[in-house]
């Protein structure tokens, strides 16, 4: 059993920290060890449902309920998970019947009143973030009050407002989770709620003498408890909000400077005027305020989301400075504070980038050409391995020259890697259409490889360059016997092409192919038709016809 608490207490943990799939994993870990208790389902479904995994939420509220029948909890879970699955009357007759067994349960009571409320016994989900009053609501709730006081979290719910569409796509959100929480009226622990199970309730005892210990308060302060320094830089802050929405940066730093005066120990403050200098291309004084931000948020063990977000405007910042080493550090610092899908993407971006620079600042003509020599030398000399290191080299010290490619392509034949020649030799007349000696070298590897009818049409591009070239006459003289050689089995592989096949299908090209052959200069009129020679050209690689 001290097992079963010590892995019941590391998932009210994990699950306090936002650590949703850890916490679903010890206790998933307890319950293999004790699969009767009913508070270890009872919290792995408030973990399921901050997952957003509503289905297995509801199958855990199920067990708790069958388990201890008698339990508030356990209908408060299954009426919140059924809420979420959108079935309505059943939420609403599970809250009923947890009522049953203890009439003055606040939060069964609150869940079912939010549920009638919010859908009218409708079974179809509404759009909650369409609430009347809705920030009236979430200031007043200690659950989302200090959500409100970042500018990114308003834009969130605006969104959510006009496109509620989008919500299935941010129930990873924990911030999500929360206010849907509050605008249905529904309570799924979040972490630090002095309401989560650390153990089984005890049984009911009779009255006795000794006096009862009072209940614990909530962490949260209702803003009538703060002092009066406090409520005011809320109040601040509120106002400074309004004019960054409206783009009146100069009045919202006057009140978010108030509020820090107020109050020097929220971070929210901070990271509301960094927000504003970045609005306002001031990024250094962003960092600076950002910094301040991180120092004041760890003296007050601030949220890890807040110091999170304060890095990551860091790294933006650095950024739009073109400092993109000093953006990749916040960002991974960013990270280790707490992870997001944005701040991946953002790190990756940034990184890629930074790759991307280093590349180019790697580049070096006069030094390509040194490695070419090297490389050129040790061809001569049959070092062919270590000849193509040297290449290699060049290429990247300046990759755009297409001669370098075609010497690695020579050291990739002779060393019988015929492929990776081939590569080569595509990308150096990519680079550089006219470069006669890329192609003659791509004839010559596709002979290697037998392919000649490709050869031809390599060697045939080389031709045109330069119909004098004895390389590629030679090379298109020997694959042309080649070819010839074997007719039948030319003309069996290449009508083994489906494309060849609709080509010789095809009555028009029927009729051109037999003017090609009583005249020849038809060709010419033939070939300036874009359609006509791109299929002219593959029946040429295919074998089955040859220009003579």
């Amino acid at each position: 059993m001290e097992k079963v608490t010590a892995l019941k207490d590391k998932g009210n943990a994990a699950l306090q920290a936002g650590k949703f799939d850890e916490a679903i994993q010890f206790y998933t870990e307890a319950i293999t060890l004790d699969s009767s208790n009913h508070v270890l389902y009872s919290n792995r479904s408030a973990a399921y449902a901050k997952a957003g995994k509503y289905s297995q939420a509801l199958e855990d509220a199920e067990k708790t309920v069958q388990l201890k029948p008698d339990w508030g909890k356990g209908y408060s879970r299954k009426g919140s998970a059924l809420a979420y699955l959108g079935r309505i009357d059943e939420s609403i007759k599970a809250y009923e019947e947890g009522l049953v067994h203890e009439p003055d349960n606040a939060q069964l009571k609150e869940g079912l009143h939010g549920v009638k409320t919010q859908h009218g016994g409708n079974k179809g989900m509404s759009n909650p973030f369409l609430t009347p009053d809705l920030f009236i609501k979430l200031r007043a709730d200690p659950r989302t009050r200090a959500y409100l006081d970042d500018p990114d979290y308003v834009k969130l719910v605006q969104d959510l407002q006009t496109n509620p569409n989008s919500l299935g796509n941010r129930l990873n959100d924990t911030r999500v989770l929360t206010t849907l929480s509050v605008l249905l009226g529904l309570n799924i622990e979040t972490p630090g709620d002095d309401d989560m199970e650390m153990s089984p309730p005890p049984p009911k005892k009779e009255a006795s003498s000794r006096p009862t210990q009072k209940p614990q308060p909530k962490q949260e302060k209702m803003e009538e408890d703060l002092s009066p320094e406090k409520v005011q830089a809320l109040k601040e802050k509120d106002l400074g909000n309004q004019a960054y929405k409206k783009k009146n940066f100069e009045e919202a730093l006057k009140h978010y400077n108030k509020a820090i005066e107020l109050d020097s120990s929220d971070i929210t403050y901070l990271n509301n005027i960094a927000a504003v200098y970045f609005e306002q291309k001031e990024y250094q004084k962003c960092i600076e305020q950002c910094e301040k931000a991180i120092e004041v948020g760890r003296e007050n063990r601030a949220d890890f989301k807040l110091i999170a977000k304060a890095f990551t405007r860091i790294g933006n910042a650095h950024k739009k400075l073109g400092d993109l080493r000093s953006a990749k550090t916040a960002y991974e610092k960013s990270m280790s504070e707490f992870r997001t899908p944005e701040i991946k993407a953002l790190l990756s971006e940034v990184e890629k980038k930074i790759k991307e620079e280093e590349r180019k600042a790697y580049i070096d003509p006069v030094k390509a050409e040194e490695e070419k020599e090297k490389g050129n030398e040790l061809f001569k000399n049959g070092d062919y391995a270590t000849a193509m290191k040297h290449y290699t080299e060049a290429i990247k010290r300046n990759p755009d020259d297409p001669k370098y490619y075609s010497n690695r392509a020579a050291c990739y034949t002779k060393l019988a890697a015929f492929d990776l020649g081939l590569k080569d030799c595509e990308k150096c007349v990519e680079l550089d259409p006219k470069f006669i000696k890329g192609w003659i070298r791509k004839g010559k590897i596709l002979q290697g490889m037998q392919q000649h009818s490709k050869a031809i049409s390599a060697y045939q591009k080389a031709l045109e360059l330069d119909s004098t070239n004895a390389e590629a006459l030679e090379g298109y003289r020997s694959c042309t016997m080649a070819v010839n050689s074997n007719p039948e089995e030319v003309r069996k592989r290449a009508m083994a092409d489906p494309e060849v096949q609709a080509i010789m299908r095809d009555p028009a090209m029927r009729v051109i192919l037999e003017q090609m052959q009583n005249d020849p200069k038809a060709l010419q009129d033939h070939l300036k038709n874009p359609e006509i020679a791109a299929k002219i050209q593959k029946l040429l690689e295919s074998g089955l016809i040859a220009i003579h």
